[in-house]
């Protein structure tokens, strides 16, 4: 699949979100789509996955069979678990029979089959995001796009999407996936796309290339925030930990605790925005790729 000379905005006389993109993926590959909020990799994954139509331009050899997971499930919808997906399987082209044993196998392999009877406006954000996975592999996709796909599952699900992307792969499909939390680093074969000033760039390969490390110091209320943007810029968090910066002796000098030598108790590096920590905090940073664990 190809974007031949892509160009969006979405209104008449608004900004362009997306100017002049030519980047393509081929069968067997996956591309992670990295970039600010609002750079637009939502909408360059939109226009891959078939929902949203270039302003000009177009996006050609897109695979028949499409599985979209948007950032966030649509689950407010008068309907049951069970009912959603055999009616999304039917609306893939799949027979009755079809759609009820690709039903019944997601549910399972998700973990879904508790809910089957559960209407969607009462599911939780992770089962709900468990439902949007799994109404995308009804029928074994082509291309397989998933904005955030990570957002709101638990640390037990997370494996999931890695093993759904893996699977997708090795049948000859390809897959495009944006990410905030650096789960991507489970995927550490695929491209990297950059999205930003509404251009798409790749980023190229990193083998050989020089690192250097940046410690930089934030209110601790800030860690969350600074870690996201940091992952979001490309960069890798390499870890974070309590540091009593200002502490000095008498005579005005630092102190061992204050340039983080002994005393300085590692902390573990946070998922945003689950952080809770007082006092400065210090966070390593080393340019390009995803977070390192």
């Amino acid at each position: 699949m190809r974007l031949e000379n892509v160009w969006l905005r979405y209104h008449r006389r608004g900004p362009w979100v997306l100017r002049d993109a030519a980047i393509g993926i081929a069968p067997g590959e996956a591309a992670i789509v990295q970039g600010r909020n609002g750079a637009g990799k939502s909408t360059l994954l939109q226009l891959a996955a078939g929902v949203l139509r270039p302003t000009r331009g177009r996006v050609v050899e897109r695979p028949t069979v499409v599985g979209w997971v948007p950032e966030r499930f649509p689950a407010d919808q008068p309907f049951d678990v069970h009912y959603y997906l055999v009616a999304m399987g039917r609306m893939a082209g799949l027979t009755p029979v079809e759609a009820g044993r690709a039903v019944d196998h997601w549910t399972e392999r998700l973990g879904l089959a508790r809910f089957r009877r559960v209407r969607l406006p009462e599911l939780s954000k992770g089962t709900a995001q468990k439902v949007g996975l799994a109404q995308a592999m009804l029928r074994p996709p082509g291309l397989l796009v998933l904005d955030e796909p990570w957002e709101g599952l638990d640390a037990s699900s997370r494996e999931l999407v890695p093993e759904l992307i893996d699977e997708v792969l090795a049948d000859g499909g390809s897959v495009l996936v944006s990410d905030h939390r650096g789960e991507t680093v489970r995927l550490p074969g695929a491209r990297r796309w950059t999205v930003a000033a509404g251009e798409v760039d790749e980023v190229a390969p990193t083998e050989g290339q020089a690192y250097a490390v940046v410690e930089i110091a934030v209110p601790a209320a800030q860690v969350a925030g600074t870690v996201t943007r940091l992952r979001a810029d490309g960069h890798r968090v390499l870890g974070v930990h309590l540091d009593r910066l200002g502490a000095t002796d008498g005579a005005g000098r630092e102190t061992a605790a204050a340039e983080g030598r002994p005393g300085d108790a590692p902390v573990p590096d946070p998922e945003p925005p689950d952080v809770a920590v007082s006092g400065s905090t210090t966070a390593s940073t080393a340019s390009g790729g995803q977070v390192a664990r």
